[in-house]
């Protein structure tokens, strides 16, 4: 599936799972900036939407609830990821207002989050800058995950998803069997374990009655990883 799809059942998930004020702020608050975040730099950079969050709900020093444009926890880490505007970040005339916000960006910190701004200004005009930045910025992080991720798959889950990234990202269980040398019955059983994992997701045929061949999902730990 492309963005559009993924992104939908990204915050279909995020809405089915709050309530109240928390979902309120979820249909507020992830608005064009974040969407845009999404689409021209975090797609991009991951191929998928797996451990980040929008609009999340932290407290700040004084135990009042705040809610970050997205929060991305793949593991012991912890990203706070803002979509900074110039107009209410630069230009807000409220002082008060203005000073929380840093307030609230230094305990965000204390808290154990890394706080990462993004320039609104540069989704627009330069995505590739950002997802430049971002990836060096997170690559210690997912290397740190590297071998945890890769503790994820057997050696066999690891060779169909090998063979499906070099196969223009779309296999069918015919090739797994003759390209692995594989018992059948033993492909589909791994095969059946991706898809729960979210690495490979079923295609159905044009009539839709059969699955022929699956679609693989890029991750972006498997340039460590392959």
């Amino acid at each position: 599936m492309g963005f559009v799809e993924e992104h939908e059942k990204w915050l279909s998930r995020h809405k089915r799972r709050r309530t109240g004020e928390r979902l309120d702020r979820l249909e507020r608050g992830h608005g064009h900036g974040e969407k845009l975040f999404a689409e021209r730099v975090w797609w991009p950079l991951f191929g998928h939407f797996n451990h980040l969050h929008p609009e999340y709900e932290v407290s700040d020093w004084r135990g009042r609830p705040y809610f970050v444009d997205y929060v991305w926890k793949p593991g012991q880490v912890k990203f706070a990821i803002e979509i900074k505007g110039y107009g209410p970040h630069v230009q807000n005339t409220d002082r008060t207002r203005y000073r929380q916000e840093l307030n609230r960006e230094t305990y965000l910190q204390i808290a154990g989050y890394r706080v990462v701004a993004v320039p609104y200004d540069d989704l627009g005009s330069a995505p590739e800058l950002t997802i430049s930045l971002l990836k060096a910025l997170l690559l210690s992080s997912m290397l740190t995950n590297a071998d945890n991720e890769g503790g994820k798959h057997s050696k066999m889950e690891l060779e169909i998803l090998r063979l499906a990234a070099r196969s223009d990202g779309i296999i069918r269980p015919v090739d797994l069997v003759n390209g692995l040398a594989a018992d059948p019955k033993t492909i589909k059983r791994h095969i059946t374990k991706l898809c729960e994992k979210g690495r490979l997701t079923p295609v159905l045929s044009a009539n839709g009655s059969r699955i022929r061949k699956y679609e693989y999902i890029h991750n972006m730990l498997d340039n460590y990883l392959f």
